[in-house]
């Protein structure tokens, strides 16, 4: 977690808002009693595979069309009195902290904080900056926060780093026992007819080469993973296999980020996030309902499906210590 202060100038109380994903980034200006006064869409951010400079050039694109929304909308705002930033591929501290000097570098607030977008995540689904959550997606990540500023966290940066899960590993899991069924190398499972008739292909054989040759972009495995759960739902062994294994990856990141923070022996949140757990897989569900009810039984699940920018901006609002009238209303104008 970074924080930077300076003395830029920005009116009291408001809040600049980021959630900046892989595929897209939203951005808020927030003022202090809650009301959102302007917000905007822009494209993803991608450090790693752009570079720094250029990443936070497009997002400094989306915060101009904010910030000329607020001023057009009788604001006058030229910078914020916080930025609170939430962006994916800062995954460890000393990315948070190269993006917070490069966030502030650009002049949009007094102080900076940058924090991995799953930390928008839990900040989203609890009400006052205590818990855990877990986000599985594209990939699969956890966090956890105390209202002292304690945190507890994994890399999530792969396999290198002890990662398994998350919509992309589901889907090459998948790939991987569909074809060795085929071939005779594996166990049976229905993956080998599902996953290719799913491309409008008669079997793995074709799915492997057209994946090969790009005739199916690489991008459109993530499409296998809904394919992959409804395989579990029908009884396929190998497909409920791969969905226990998920679930017990997300109770394992969780139970650890609690005993952290010290809260496995008392009621604190779960907050669980992402398209896969949001999308409410009877299965998966069940399967993490077991595990937490053995490993961490006092958890208190929640599912939050609001957008995290709300997260972010959440945690700009604690930052300046807003009252809590100021979050329901913010709460409201989300749904969350």
């Amino acid at each position: 977690m970074s924080d930077i202060s300076g003395s830029r100038p920005g009116p009291a109380g408001v809040v600049l808002a980021i959630d900046a994903g892989n595929s897209k980034t939203d951005v808020a200006c927030v003022g202090a009693d809650g009301t959102v006064l302007a917000s905007a869409r822009g494209s993803g951010f991608q450090p790693p595979r752009v570079g720094v400079a250029t990443a936070v050039d497009a997002l400094a694109s989306t915060v101009g069309q904010v910030l000329a929304a607020a001023r057009a909308a009788g604001t006058p705002v030229d910078g914020a009195a916080h930025v609170s930033a939430c962006l994916a591929n800062a995954d460890l501290p000393v990315e948070e902290a190269a993006l917070t000097e490069a966030l502030h570098a650009r002049g949009w607030g007094r102080t900076t904080q940058v924090l991995n977008d799953t930390f928008a995540v839990l900040r989203a689904g609890v009400d006052e900056p205590r818990g855990v959550a877990v986000v599985c997606g594209a990939g699969i990540n956890c966090v956890g926060m105390l209202p002292d500023g304690r945190t507890a966290r994994f890399p999530a940066i792969g396999r290198i780093s002890g990662d398994w899960g998350g919509g992309a590993g589901l889907a090459d899991e998948a790939l991987w026992f569909a074809a060795r069924a085929e071939d005779g190398r594996g166990e049976p499972t229905a993956l080998a007819r599902a996953l290719p008739a799913h491309f409008g292909l008669d079997s793995m054989y074709a799915l492997i080469e057209a994946l090969h040759l790009g005739r199916v972009p690489a991008a459109r495995k993530h499409e296998l993973t809904p394919v992959l759960f409804a395989a579990g739902s029908d009884g396929d062994p190998v497909a409920r296999g791969l969905v226990r294994r998920l679930a017990e990856e997300v109770v394992a990141m969780a139970t650890v980020a609690l005993e952290r923070l010290d809260l496995l022996d008392e009621q604190a949140p779960l907050v669980l996030g992402g398209s896969v757990l949001a999308a409410r897989h009877p299965q998966l569900d069940a399967d993490i309902a077991e595990l937490l009810a053995v490993r961490a039984p006092k958890a208190v699940v929640r599912v939050v499906t609001a957008a995290p920018v709300l997260g972010a901006a959440l945690l700009g609002l604690d930052h300046i210590a807003a009252p809590n009238e100021a979050r329901q209303r913010l709460r409201a104008h989300y749904g969350g």
